[in-house]
């Protein structure tokens, strides 16, 4: 680990400004994707500023029924909240299917949402990846890619976005607020937060240097049965191979979003709406454009298997 400096920030206008004006500055609250990061040297920020003071940890109701979840709301409070596990349980359960409740008491939500890629090769310094190192190319294209993304690559990245929490907050339609460098504040919509590879596979989301979530909003709740079906290699412990989150009404309609197939939580509108004709039915909007590989062609088929279940389950709930 390469040495930094530390500070702890006083608010989030103040901490924004100070990682805004420090090119090698990081944000740091649970840490338990940004310490990992920076032993193997992958991430080596000169400075850290601490967010933990920040009064930031509150679940508060919203004026229109809904709720705001602050950014440092540890994960295992998250999930634990009775007001989640009553009209969101779809994020309850997502959160619980996500790392182990070691590393839930530590997660935040906001770091939760800017975790980094698990691509095996994004974490072998020994390797090209165009999301550590700019231009030096991909080494899971060509090489060992059971694990990875199905839409949504391009020809410099096909790395899989890791988080559950996520995966539950696209299908929740949730809204991230920030506040910049210039003590200006902003609301984007998680469907607009993600950026896609592209030719710039490490610009990861739209936030600005030194810009800091500062909470997450949720909408009112939306009512019908709330699934969460995460599949991987060992029951524990473990990223998605497949994962779909869903919430399905007593007509059958509803809305679905996949994790483990996309370099950002997947959701296709028009996919929604065909939720009532079946899994099939879904499956092919939501992988329209897939680029399979042929170690991880089975996920198209394993989407398509998970939502069924994911479906069964919520029509023998309600």
């Amino acid at each position: 680990m390469k040495a930094f400096t530390y500070e702890r920030a006083r608010t989030p206008a103040e901490a924004a400004a100070g990682a805004a004006g420090n090119a090698g500055a990081k944000f740091i609250a649970g840490g338990t994707n940004l310490l990992d990061l920076m032993k193997l040297e992958i991430e080596t920020p000169t400075h850290l500023i601490d967010v933990n003071g920040l009064a930031l940890d509150k679940i508060e109701a919203t004026p229109d029924g809904g709720l705001r979840i602050g950014a440092l709301v540890r994960n295992t409070d998250l999930a634990a909240d009775t007001r989640i596990r009553r009209d969101y349980a779809l994020l309850s359960r997502a959160l619980l299917a996500g790392a182990s409740g070691q590393l839930r008491n530590r997660a935040t939500t906001a770091g939760n949402l800017l975790q980094r890629t698990r691509c095996p090769y994004f974490y072998d310094t020994d390797q090209p990846c165009n999301k550590r190192l700019p231009g030096s190319g991909c080494a899971a294209i060509g090489g060992y890619s059971r694990p990875h993304a199905i839409v949504g690559v391009s020809d410099a990245c096909i790395a899989a976005h890791p988080s559950d929490m996520a995966v539950a907050m696209r299908a929740l339609d949730a809204t991230i607020e920030t506040v910049r460098p210039d003590g200006s504040t902003r609301r984007i919509a998680i469907g607009e937060f993600y950026r896609l590879p592209g030719k710039t596979p490490h610009v990861e989301n739209v936030l600005v240097r030194g810009e800091l979530i500062t909470a997450v909003t949720l909408p009112p709740p939306p009512g019908g049965t709330h699934v969460y079906t995460k599949v991987r290699d060992r029951a524990s412990y473990a990223f998605a191979l497949v994962a779909v989150g869903a919430i399905v009404q007593r007509d059958g309609t509803g809305r679905v979003a996949l994790g483990g197939v996309a370099p950002q939580p997947w959701r296709v509108e028009a996919a929604d709406a065909e939720l009532a004709n079946g899994a099939a039915a879904a499956t092919r909007r939501l992988l329209a454009d897939a680029k399979t590989t042929r170690d991880n062609a089975f996920k198209a088929t394993l989407v398509q298997r998970a939502l069924d279940a994911a479906l069964a389950q919520a029509r023998s709930a309600s």
